[in-house]
């Protein structure tokens, strides 16, 4: 009998069981082939290709099952490192999630019998941390790649620089905070009195001297101490007369005063100069182009000046009347005959 035709129903429900997952135990690694049930197991299994495969393995079947470990391996961590990252999560979620395309590498095919042995040799080789617990096999990835390796890395490295600053600030504040106290005692421990008299005749008497005289001083008069008042120089003790500093100034020479004569000249004429410059009668010149090329470099006399910086302007050609800005505008010296006509 005939194999039946694409469009035909059986055909149609041949593609529709062949999607999806099906049992592992009527899958053949070595040939790739999933079969829907047991007697298409057994019928693939007596081929002639399936034969050709077995004796391919046959003469080096630890080569075949390294190879499908590695590949097995590889797919299940970068999945892995891709989906979770290096989160703690269940085993055989990871599982799941891997043997969902129909492309994967079977574990029947590899040197582990079981998802347990496969965890447990991850953690041996150093790959992930696993741990057990009641609900089963936890894993967690170990990222041992260059460049993440190298970001943590910086990312201590200024966390480091951060505690440094903090801890070099709180001892900047810490110092701070000790030289306001010292400075605080010292003032604490200063004690000024007040200047007081025991009698009208007494005299009070500064002695700015070395307090080593004021042992030897028999006089009858009240001594400030040196701590009330600090020995200064006797030159600074004397009053200056106010007309000997008004004698004492500077006098400019002409030159100076004719410069600074000049510079307040500049002075007014800068305040006195303004910004717009429109007159009435005055003949200018259109230079914008936003009118067109009827008006563009064409003559005009100011007819009103309006709030300074605007103007009704009477072409000289075509008599026709604008409301024009000054920068619009240029000044030209009009021509005698212009002159005489407007």
């Amino acid at each position: 009998m005939g194999k039946a035709d694409f469009l035909s129903p059986k055909a149609i429900s041949n593609r529709i069981k062949a999607k999806g997952l099906q049992k592992l135990r009527w899958y053949c690694q070595m040939c790739q082939k999933q079969c829907r049930d047991e007697n298409g197991f057994k019928c693939h299994c007596m081929s002639e290709s399936h034969q050709r495969q077995l004796l391919l393995a046959s003469e080096n079947p630890s080569k075949f099952m390294d190879y499908f470990s590695d590949e097995f391996k590889s797919g299940f961590l970068e999945l892995l490192r891709r989906r979770f990252g290096t989160k703690r999560v269940h085993n055989n979620i990871v599982y799941n999630e891997y043997i969902s395309d129909r492309e994967h590498i079977h574990m029947n095919s590899t040197q582990w019998e079981t998802l347990t042995d496969f965890t447990k040799w991850l953690g041996r080789k150093g790959l992930c941390k696993v741990d057990e617990t009641p609900k089963g096999w936890y894993i967690q990835y170990i990222d041992r790649d260059p460049e993440t390796i190298r970001r943590q890395e910086e990312q201590a490295r200024k966390k480091k620089q951060e505690l440094d600053d903090e801890e070099r600030s709180a001892k900047f504040i810490e110092e701070q905070v000790r030289r306001g106290r010292d400075g605080k005692e010292v003032e604490e421990t200063t004690v000024f009195t007040e200047l007081k008299r025991e009698s009208e005749e007494e005299k009070v008497a500064f002695n700015l001297g070395a307090s080593s005289s004021l042992a030897g001083s028999s006089k009858p008069s009240s001594v400030l101490g040196a701590s009330a008042l600090k020995p200064s120089s006797s030159s600074s003790m004397k009053r200056k007369d106010p007309s000997d500093s008004r004698g004492e100034k500077k006098r400019k020479s002409a030159l100076e005063e004719i410069m600074e004569m000049e510079e307040k000249k500049k002075k007014k004429q800068q305040a006195v100069r303004t910004d717009y410059w429109l007159q009435p009668n005055i003949v200018v010149k259109v230079v914008t182009k936003k009118l067109g090329e009827k008006y563009h470099k064409k003559k005009a006399v100011v007819m009103e000046v309006r709030d300074q910086y605007g103007a009704v302007v009477k072409m000289i050609d075509s008599g026709d009347k604008l409301k024009l800005d000054q920068n619009h505008v240029e000044t030209v010296i009009p021509a005698p005959a212009a002159v005489c006509e407007h």
